[in-house]
């Protein structure tokens, strides 16, 4: 999603702060504006997930709708709003390495676990979530994947198995599509050079390591960069690029729904815990609240995992997990977290991101921008 795309509602182009504030006057004639709940998410497959499973039934539940604005993550808008004193959204869906700085920024509402509800079975809800899905300022909902796919008639022969076959050109020629950012580029090119997963972070903290990353990614012939989650399967399904980082889940939207032929390659896949956060500021916070707490139930934590294919943050919710609702197929084998697709699996080190957040940015930004010139 291009940046000045980020903010999006079906029938409405929000175009900066301004006109999302615009947004939440739109409600159809007779609804209250206390009825209507604004949540900040990523668009695309993602959110019709999120209708299907989470936004509609809470509006059938408790009469409040659910305007939805659409981002690319990143916590620049969320600073601007902060500073001007008007933040336009009731609860931000974000990725927990983002929660985790925009909470040290003071950018979020702390949260209570005693917002949560236990698991159907009377388990408290502190037992039931996965280690670290309940922060100080953000709750996992989902564990979701950054992976690689890649077109199958591209590579009739000999196919890709492991993540260093991204950087591989002679073997598997061809444009590439990588997400404009260092998280997950840098730590798949240090993959490449088969350093061990414990030792990434640590090589990553030193300019050797950056510089042995990026040199890596300087060796790829044609980078078509991405921005919005609904780009790299685009560019697969168009053959404009052969190979393509980003989010499993879009990929099987790709697949199941339109057919087309790519398959994910699931070694060296990045896990990262999505997580819903109040902003600091937000219009209703006791609303967003309650969301929360029905968004992170576990019958709504399996449905959701039943239309997009990301695990669920509740052990209790994991267990009920069956088929995707229109094409039948066994979700379970398509989550990230399933032992078949962990096996070869990298967590994402989001404390680390926290708080290197700007300096691995600014150094990524500097890189690239060389890049582009030559």
């Amino acid at each position: 999603m291009a940046r000045d795309e980020r903010y999006r509602r079906p029938g409405v182009a929000l175009l900066g702060l301004g006109l999302a504030l615009l947004g939440l006057l739109v409600a159809p004639a007779g609804a209250a504006e206390d009825d209507t709940l604004t949540v900040l998410s990523w668009g695309g497959a993602y959110e019709r997930a999120q209708r299907a499973a989470l936004f509609e039934p809470y509006t059938a539940s408790t009469g409040t709708r659910i305007e939805v604005a659409q981002y690319d993550g990143g916590l620049a808008e969320l600073r601007r709003a902060a500073e001007a004193g008007e933040i336009p959204w009731d609860l931000i869906d974000m990725t927990r390495s983002e929660a985790m700085a925009a909470c040290r920024e003071g950018l979020l509402r702390p949260l209570s676990p005693a917002l949560l509800a236990p698991a159907p079975d009377g388990t408290p809800a502190e037992q039931d979530f996965l280690p670290d899905a309940i922060g100080r300022c953000a709750i996992t909902h989902s564990i979701f994947a950054t992976v690689v796919a890649y077109r199958r008639d591209a590579f009739p022969g000999q196919r890709p198995t492991r993540i260093g076959d991204l950087f591989d050109q002679q073997r598997f020629p061809g444009p590439r599509a990588l997400q404009r950012t260092p998280a997950v580029n840098l730590e798949w090119a240090l993959l490449s050079y088969r350093v061990p997963h414990e030792e990434l972070y640590g090589l990553l903290s030193t300019r050797r390591g950056l510089n042995l990353a990026l040199g890596r990614l300087d060796g790829l012939d044609e980078i078509h960069w991405w921005e919005a989650g609904d780009t790299p399967p685009r560019l697969l399904a168009e053959g404009a690029v052969v190979m393509a980082s980003g989010y499993n889940g879009r990929f099987f939207d790709a697949m199941v729904h339109q057919g087309v032929p790519i398959e994910i390659l699931w070694d060296g896949q990045v896990q990262e815990h999505e997580t819903w956060a109040i902003p600091r500021g937000s219009p209703r916070p006791e609303a967003a609240r309650d969301f929360i707490r029905f968004a992170t139930s576990t019958e709504r934590l399996a449905e959701l995992a039943r239309h997009i294919p990301y695990g669920p943050a509740r052990r209790s919710a994991a267990v009920q997990v069956t088929t995707h609702p229109d094409s039948g197929v066994d979700m379970r084998l398509h989550i990230p977290t399933h032992p078949l697709n962990a096996e070869r699996a990298l967590a994402k080190d989001e404390a680390w991101y926290a708080g290197t957040l700007e300096r691995i940015n600014d150094y990524f930004r500097a890189w690239l921008a060389r890049r582009e010139q030559e």
